[in-house]
C-alpha cells in the first residue's frame, strides 16, 4: 500500500532560498519500494451470506503473524527496495495543500500519487549475479530513464489539457498563452530523444553498460532551457495577474480539483522542466559513487557531471539578468534624481519582497546587484505588469552600512511604537543607512519573521562586500581587465520573494 505524500510545496516560485533553486534536495519518499498485498487466509474471509456459527473472537495480544501469511520476495527485487528506499531522485512539483472537500465530491477523487517501479521489478532472472553496487547502479539509470519518461506524459498533458482548451474556449488570448507557456512546446523532442537513447543502452538482461557518453551527447541541448527559464519570470507574473479574471480562476481550480493534476496547479507543471534540470548532476553523482573503478563510465561521469554544472549555470545567470530587467521596468519614479546608474548597471537581483517601515507601512524592497532600492506598489491594472513607486533615494550597496537590530529593543532613528498596537519594542528589525555622495539615509525596515530577516540580513551582506570589491577593482584596472562576476555567485542568487506566508496586520 502507498503512503499518501504529505509534503507542501516550498513556498512561492520565486521562494527565500537562493538561486540554488536550481539545487534540489531528494525526496525520499517517491520511489521507496511499495508494500506488498499479503493474502489473508480462507479462514478469517467474509463469507458470501450469513453464518450462524459462533467465531471465538481473535485476542488483541495476538501476534499478527498468526494471521497474515507471509510472501516470499525475489532476492533481487527485495534488495532493489531496500536501496531505493534508501535513495531516491524523482523531484516532482510539490502539491499544493488539499482543496477544501466539497459535499459532491469524494475525497477518493484526488489519486495518491505515482506508483514507483524499481529496476528490480522488471527483471525476471540474471544469467550471473549482480553485486549489490550494481544493482544499485541499475536502479538509478532506470530512475533517470522513468523520470524522462513521466516528464514527457506531463508536459504533453499541459498542452493537451490547459493550453489548448483555454484558447479554444477563449479563456486567454493566443498571445496571453504564448507568454505563459513559453517554448514548453520545444522540450518535448529533446526528452523524448534522450528517452529514446537511454532505453536503446539497455541490453538482453535489462542492464546499461554505459550511460556518461550518451548524457554527454545529449546535454548541449539543454542550451534551449536558457529561453524557456528566462521566459518564466514574465510567464508566472503574467498568469498570477489573469487569475484574477473569474473564467481563469474557475477554469484552473477545476483542472486542479480533477485526477489528471494530481493536485498541482498549472505553474507547478510549467515549472517541471526547470525541476528536471538541476537532477542532472544529483543523478550522475548518485551512477558515479556505484560505478567500480576501471568501468568504461568511470572518465566518462565526471565530463558529463562539469558539463551539466555549466549549463545549469549559465541558465541561472541568464535567468538572473531576464530577472533584474523584468523588475527594473516596472520601477516609477518620482523625481530623475531616482534614477541612479546602479540600477541600470545592476545584472541581477539578490532579492526582493515586503518589509515594514516604522510607520508600518508595507514596502517592496529590491536588492539589485549594486543598490537597495525602496518601492511602495502600485495598484496594478489587469492588463499590464505590476508597477513599484520608488520611495525616498535608492541605496548604493558599496555605501550601504548594515546593522542588526536585536529583539525587544526600540529603533533610535524611528520608533515601532505607534505601528502596532500594544508593541513597544522591535522584533524581527534591521537598519540600513547610507553616507557618501547623497545626503545621510537611515531606514529600519521590519521582517515578517526571524527567517526572512536572517535571509535579507545575509543578502545584503553579500552585496555590499561583492559592490565594494567590485569598486575597489574597477577603480586600479582597464576597462577590459575588470572581471566578470563570479560564477560561483549566480548559483547563490536568490531570485527570490522575500514574502512569509503569514502578514502581519496594519493598525
Amino acid at each position: 500500500m502507498e503512503l499518501e505524500e504529505t509534503e507542501v510545496d516550498t513556498s512561492p516560485s520565486w521562494s527565500p532560498v537562493s538561486r540554488d533553486r536550481l539545487l534540489t534536495c531528494a525526496n525520499l519518499p517517491d520511489i521507496a519500494g511499495e508494500d506488498d498485498d499479503f493474502p489473508i487466509n480462507d479462514h478469517i474471509q467474509d463469507s458470501e451470506g450469513p453464518c450462524n456459527k459462533r467465531v471465538k473472537p481473535v485476542d488483541k495480544s495476538a501476534s499478527v503473524t498468526g494471521i497474515i501469511t507471509p510472501v516470499k520476495t525475489p532476492a533481487l527485487k527485495r534488495l532493489g527496495q531496500s536501496i531505493q528506499r534508501s535513495i531516491s531522485f524523482r523531484t516532482e512539483a510539490r502539491p499544493l495543500p488539499p482543496m477544501p472537500i466539497r459535499t459532491r465530491q469524494k475525497a477518493s477523487s484526488f489519486p495518491r500519487r505515482r506508483s514507483s517501479q524499481l529496476w528490480s521489478d522488471t527483471v525476471d532472472s540474471m544469467s550471473h549475479e549482480l553485486s549489490t553496487k550494481e544493482i544499485k547502479r541499475q536502479e538509478i539509470i532506470y530512475e533517470l530513464t522513468q523520470g524522462e519518461k513521466q516528464l514527457i506524459e506531463d508536459l504533453s498533458l499541459v498542452k493537451k489539457v490547459y493550453y489548448e482548451p483555454m484558447l479554444k474556449l477563449d479563456i486567454m488570448t493566443e498571445s496571453e498563452l504564448g507568454q505563459i507557456f513559453g517554448t514548453l512546446d520545444s522540450l518535448i523532442p529533446l526528452h523524448e530523444d534522450l528517452l529514446a537513447r537511454l532505453e536503446g543502452l539497455r541490453g538482453a538482461e535489462k542492464t546499461v553498460q554505459e550511460v556518461g557518453p550518451t548524457m554527454m551527447d545529449w546535454f548541449p541541448c539543454l542550451e534551449a532551457y536558457i529561453t524557456y527559464c528566462c521566459n518564466q519570470v514574465g510567464a508566472k507574473a503574467l498568469l498570477d495577474q489573469k487569475k484574477q479574471d473569474r473564467r481563469v480562476e474557475h477554469f484552473l481550480r477545476l483542472c486542479q480539483e480533477s485526477s489528471f493534476s494530481r493536485k498541482l496547479d498549472l505553474w507547478n507543471f510549467l515549472d517541471l522542466p526547470r525541476s528536471r534540470l538541476v537532477k542532472y548532476p544529483l543523478l550522475l553523482k548518485e551512477i558515479q559513487k556505484s560505478t567500480p573503478p576501471e568501468h568504461p563510465d568511470e572518465d566518462a561521469l565526471p565530463e558529463a557531471i562539469e558539463l551539466i554544472q555549466k549549463i545549469i549555470t549559465e541558465v541561472n545567470l541568464k535567468t538572473g539578468e531576464a530577472e533584474c530587467q523584468f523588475y527594473r521596468r516596472g520601477l516609477c519614479y518620482s523625481e530623475d534624481s531616482q534614477r541612479v546608474s546602479e540600477i541600470q548597471a545592476s545584472r541581477f537581483l539578490y532579492c526582493h519582497g515586503e518589509l515594514k517601515s516604522t510607520k508600518g507601512q508595507k514596502l517592496h524592497v529590491f536588492l539589485f546587484e549594486l543598490v537597495l532600492v525602496l518601492t511602495r506598489p502600485l495598484a496594478q491594472d489587469r492588463e499590464g505588469p505590476a508597477q513599484f513607486q520608488v520611495y525616498r533615494q535608492p541605496l548604493p550597496a558599496a555605501h550601504l552600512h548594515l546593522e542588526d537590530l536585536p529583539d525587544g529593543e526600540p529603533s533610535s532613528s524611528g520608533s515601532f511604537r505607534g505601528a502596532f498596537t500594544g508593541n513597544d519594542k522591535v522584533k524581527n528589525c534591521f537598519r540600513v543607512s547610507t553616507t557618501g555622495r547623497t545626503k545621510s539615509q537611515s531606514h529600519s525596515l521590519q521582517a515578517n519573521d526571524s527567517f526572512n530577516k536572517q535571509q535579507w540580513i545575509s543578502c545584503l551582506r553579500q552585496a555590499m562586500v561583492q559592490s565594494r570589491d567590485r569598486q575597489a577593482q574597477t577603480s586600479h584596472c582597464k576597462p577590459s581587465e575588470r572581471l566578470s562576476p563570479d560564477p560561483a555567485l549566480y548559483n547563490n542568487i536568490a531570485e527570490l520573494n522575500l514574502n512569509s506566508d503569514v502578514e502581519m496586520p496594519d493598525t
